[in-house]
Formats: structure tokens, C-alpha cells, sequence
């Protein structure tokens, strides 16, 4: 491939998140891609570069979006609108505009505020990572079968989407569509107060006066419970600053659950507080086994995703290839005075394809196939993705 048939991704922030979808990128071997990487760490970016994850450390913000198909924003959550900001006037038309923050609502507002009208924009948030943060703890493998919660823009278009999409299923993860508002409620529910009440448990025991005497006794029971207090400080304020109210509606949901279980302490309930622990074992058990998944219908494959990311990064210049490569077997279908007289002489209408138009029906098919199976799994989805 030339070099002028290259295409830019663009990941800023190239930490856990961004270093981990760069290697992820890398080893799913999309032909043509060049990955050029932007941090406020020069050093994050470089090291991100002598891992593997990115081809290119570009301390230049604008430099680093000149051009660029798709532009992954990696930042802790309050970092990402000035990042918007900035990168705006650069931004090439028709570029596709992504990020991994763990709230949705507020960075959706913030793309529609900031972002030109000519690029698409489509809400990211993989539900995955450590509590140790850095492009050295990034992994090609960090998104394997996790889930990966995807909000376009009312104004994104479908090739957008798809786009998206295809990264998604590239990197090993499991899609879901979801409003914004929703994805936080349940972010706040089933990530945000785990971090904080395992930041609040630490900082209960860490101020006791016994502290001292009781850290001795600490083992993997309050090691792996106070776990995620140690994730990076500004990624917990920023999602707490602004996913406020449903992490306070889980904090108060929390608090009454937790004013059961000390009912059932003072009551000497002992048969339902039994119960209680045994009937959640049970049920977390089957949690680990087989979580609940929810599969978006008419979705494909991994496969399908892989080679829709590509058709839509390329954009135009596939289109040209298909319509040269049409041309081409329109070209060479076209009998000349000469090739007509010897059909008619050896009574032969059967015409050998060119490499053109099997490239041109090739496309056609896999298409035809994709839009298909979408029909087939939800006839009544259209072309829009499921929410």
C-alpha cells in the first residue's frame, strides 16, 4: 500500500486506556493504519512508542490530528472537553472523533458544544482497566470479552457508527449500545461507588487510631476489597465531579442496604442473615460462571467489524478503488467490432471476470451479506443502532 493510502489514528492519551487500545490495534493487524500517539507526557508518549503501541509520538497537538481518520481521546473525564477544544480547528473533514471517559452524559455535551459540524462523534467507555494506571500496565489483551459501551451523537453518522464499531470488536471487546444517561446510572452503580467505597473503607481503617495494629492483620480479604483506592486520584474526582447525582443516588440506595444488614445484627436475625449470605453466594456464584449478556441484534461479527472499521477509514479512496475497479470490468466487458466477430464465429458468450470486477462483486457481496443479516436479526432496526 502507498503511503498516501495511510491512514491516521490519532490517540490521545496514551496511559492505561490509550496505551492498551494502541497495542490492541497493533495486534490486530489492520493493514494501512499508522497510529500516532499525543500525551502532555512527552515521556508516556515515548515509552508508548518503544512498547509497540503507537508508530508515531507526536508532542504537537494539532500536528498529531492533521489528517487523522479517527481520533481516540484517552484523558481522564474533565481533560477531554479542553482536549475538544483544542484539536477542533485541526480536525479534517469527515474525521471521526471517539473517547474512553467513564461518563457519558457530560462528554456528549461537550462534543456538541466544541466539535465542528463537518466530523462525527461517538461516545466511548470500555468497562475495563486496573487500578494501577501508566502505558506500563497497558495490555493488548485489557479488553478481551469486555464489555464496551457505545453513545453516538444524535448527529453521528451510520458510517460513523460502524466505524466505531469495528474498532470495538478489533480490540476483542463486547459492544453495547446505550443512551448516555442510562451508561452513567448503571456506570455509577456497578463501577463508580465500588471506587468509592473502597476508597471510603481504606480511609476509615487508615484513620482509626488501631491502625497500626490492624494493618498487620490485613490480608487478601481487605487487599482485594480497598483495591481500587488506589486508582489514579484524578480519573476518581473527575468521574465523581461529573456523574454527581447517580453516584449519590447509589450512596443513599447503599446506605439502606447497609442499614438492613445492622437490623438484622441488632435484631439477632440470625435465620435471615443466613439466609442473606447464602442466597447471595449462590447468586454471585452463577454471576461468575455465566454473567448475563446482552447481545445487540443484527451486530457483526468480529470479522465483519474488522473489515467495515477499515472500508469506513479509508472512506473515499475505497470508494474510488470500487468504482476504478467497476469502471475496469465495466471496461473490459465492453466487446470491441472484433472480439463480437469472433463470439459470433465460435458461438462463445461466456466472458472470463477481470481481477477488477471480482474486487468490485467481492465488495458488493460482503455488503449485501452484512445488511442481510441485519434484517434478518431485527427487521424493524433499520439501519440505526439499538440503544
Amino acid at each position: 500500500m502507498a503511503d498516501t493510502d495511510v491512514r491516521r489514528i490519532t490517540i490521545i492519551g496514551t496511559g492505561l486506556i490509550g496505551g492498551s487500545l494502541g497495542l490492541a490495534l497493533k495486534a490486530a493487524e489492520l493493514s494501512g493504519i499508522e497510529i500516532v500517539g499525543h500525551d502532555r507526557d512527552r515521556g508516556a508518549a515515548n515509552q508508548a512508542k518503544k512498547r509497540g503501541a503507537i508508530d508515531k509520538a507526536e508532542h504537537n497537538l494539532p500536528r498529531a490530528v492533521k489528517g487523522a481518520s479517527l481520533v481516540i481521546i484517552a484523558t481522564p473525564v474533565l481533560a477531554v472537553r479542553e482536549v475538544m477544544e483544542q484539536i477542533a480547528p485541526d480536525l479534517a473533514v469527515g474525521a471521526i472523533v471517539t473517547d474512553a471517559a467513564s461518563t457519558k452524559a457530560e462528554v456528549l455535551k461537550w462534543a456538541r458544544d466544541t466539535l465542528p459540524d463537518n466530523v462525527n462523534f461517538v461516545g466511548g467507555h470500555p468497562m475495563a482497566g486496573k487500578e494501577t494506571p501508566g502505558i506500563q500496565e497497558a495490555s493488548a489483551t485489557l479488553f478481551q470479552d469486555k464489555a464496551y459501551c457505545l453513545c453516538p451523537s444524535i448527529e453521528a453518522s451510520e458510517a460513523a457508527v460502524k466505524t466505531i464499531l469495528g474498532l470495538v470488536q478489533s480490540v476483542g471487546a463486547q459492544p453495547i449500545f446505550i443512551d448516555a444517561e442510562e451508561h452513567d446510572q448503571y456506570a455509577a452503580a456497578i463501577s463508580h461507588l465500588p471506587l468509592m467505597l473502597s476508597t471510603a473503607l481504606f480511609n476509615l481503617m487508615r484513620t482509626s487510631p488501631s491502625w497500626e495494629d490492624m494493618a498487620q492483620l490485613a490480608s487478601s480479604g481487605f487487599k482485594d476489597t480497598t483495591r481500587l483506592a488506589s486508582t489514579d486520584p484524578t480519573m476518581s474526582h473527575d468521574i465523581w465531579t461529573t456523574n454527581r447525582d447517580a453516584i449519590i443516588h447509589w450512596l443513599e440506595r447503599m446506605e439502606g442496604e447497609l442499614g438492613r444488614f445492622r437490623k438484622l445484627l441488632e435484631d439477632a436475625n440470625d435465620t435471615e442473615l443466613l439466609d442473606t449470605f447464602a442466597r447471595t453466594k449462590i447468586e454471585r456464584d452463577s454471576f461468575l460462571v455465566e454473567p448475563p449478556r446482552r447481545i445487540e441484534s443484527g451486530a457483526p461479527n468480529r470479522n465483519e467489524s474488522r473489515n467495515i472499521m477499515m472500508d469506513m477509514l479509508v472512506g473515499g479512496m475505497m470508494a474510488d478503488r470500487v468504482r476504478q475497479a467497476q469502471e475496469t470490468a465495466e471496461s473490459a466487458a465492453e466487446p470491441t467490432r472484433e472480439s463480437r466477430q469472433r463470439e459470433e464465429l465460435s458461438g462463445k458468450k461466456q466472458r472470463r471476470s477481470t481481477m477488477g470486477e471480482r474486487i468490485a462483486e467481492g465488495v458488493r457481496r460482503d455488503l449485501e451479506k452484512l445488511e442481510e443479516k441485519r434484517a434478518k436479526d431485527d427487521p424493524e432496526s433499520g439501519d440505526k443502532p439499538k440503544n
